[in-house]
């Protein structure tokens, strides 16, 4: 079975991350649509090793100019929007025949696995993102963190869960890359600002910016100005800003000011993120017992975002806590049931060095 998908890139200078994204792409047999901003590099020739629908736009500061044009000159009107270093992991063709037939006018969104590094240790991060999609009723909107969006703006979008899984392995690369396009990003989210006016959704990817450059002043700024619109606690940004707030009042040591998260308790702790932060924040304030008891909620949740917050990581911090009050044979026994994670066997080693 080969489903009517056009599979829609934008690339500049991507050599490093094109040849393993096509070549995934490639058993499926679907059409592959790429547009350059202007590569130097061995984009180009990588690129036509795997398809011949290669087009050139001039880049004008605009993501979703460029991913527009793609998705133009797709053959198909299902589209399936990755990035070069977004690796396809799976698919199930059968189920997302279903979904393309129940919701003709739907957008899936798929599941994008953000792998980076958190206290020196490799992590992942789960997001689900509309990046599947008719044309005949999507496009895509904002210059930058574009989004998938209505053509009609009276009707509002109907997504559903697409089967398709991808590992996004952008944050791997050197520091300084990782600093130009924070800062390039931050140029173009106040340009939207300047356009749009005040935005809840710019605030956040404004703050998750300045976080990705260690500004934690201006990521908090941002945070507030976006938390204290009216938002819907139901978005999954929100949910993310929330969290991404108080991990930045951690960072900023505020610890007491992050223990007013408490009071939103009940509408955010559905997911054991939150519930972790939580646990995180009553660490921080030496409120050891209610820590434990946070992190021994989040390891029994099944929703997560970040993997680990619901296993190995809950179980890390209470064996922490065990260690640092003197309770060795408890603190043993949780950094055990963190089965490899690098951090929990240095702490065995060393309790076993003592």
């Amino acid at each position: 079975m080969m489903l009517p998908i056009s599979v829609c890139l934008i690339a500049k200078n991507e050599e490093q991350h094109i040849e393993e994204c096509l070549k995934r792409l490639k058993p499926y047999h679907y059409e592959i649509v790429l547009v350059d901003t202007g590569s130097t590099d061995a984009t180009l020739e990588i690129a036509a090793k795997y398809t011949d629908r290669i087009y050139h736009v001039d880049w004008i500061n605009d993501f979703s100019a460029a991913r527009n044009e793609a998705v133009r000159q797709a053959s198909n009107d299902w589209i399936l929007s990755i990035d070069c270093d977004e690796y396809l992991e799976c698919i199930d063709e059968k189920e997302l025949s279903l979904l393309m037939q129940k919701y003709p006018e739907g957008a899936g969104r798929i599941l994008l696995r953000n792998r980076f590094r958190q206290d020196g240790q490799p992590a992942i991060e789960n997001v689900r993102l509309c990046r599947f999609f008719n044309r005949r009723c999507y496009h895509f909107a904002g210059a930058v963190h574009e989004q998938v969006t209505r053509k009609t703006a009276a009707s509002s979008i109907h997504t559903f869960a697409a089967p398709i899984t991808a590992l996004h392995v952008g944050y791997d690369g050197s520091e300084e890359k990782m600093r130009e396009k924070a800062l390039r990003n931050i140029t173009l989210l106040k340009q939207m600002l300047a356009t749009s006016g005040p935005d809840a959704y710019l605030y956040y990817q404004l703050g998750q910016s300045c976080m990705r450059l260690k500004d934690y002043d201006s990521a908090y700024e941002w945070f507030n100005r976006g938390l204290s619109m009216d938002i819907d606690p139901g978005e999954d940004y929100v949910q993310n800003m929330v969290e991404a707030y108080g991990y930045c009042l951690l960072d900023m040591k505020r610890f007491q000011e992050a223990l007013q998260l408490e009071n939103i308790y009940d509408t955010f702790a559905v997911r054991a993120d939150f519930v972790f932060l939580m646990g995180l924040i009553y660490m921080n304030n030496a409120l050891f017992a209610e820590a434990v008891e946070a992190f021994g909620k989040s390891a029994s949740m099944e929703q997560f975002s970040v993997e680990g917050v619901n296993s190995y990581r809950a179980y890390y911090n209470i064996g922490v806590i065990y260690e640092c009050t003197g309770h060795l044979e408890e603190a043993v026994k949780y950094y055990r049931m963190c089965g490899d994670f690098e951090m929990a066997k240095a702490r065995l080693a060393a309790i076993a060095g003592k």
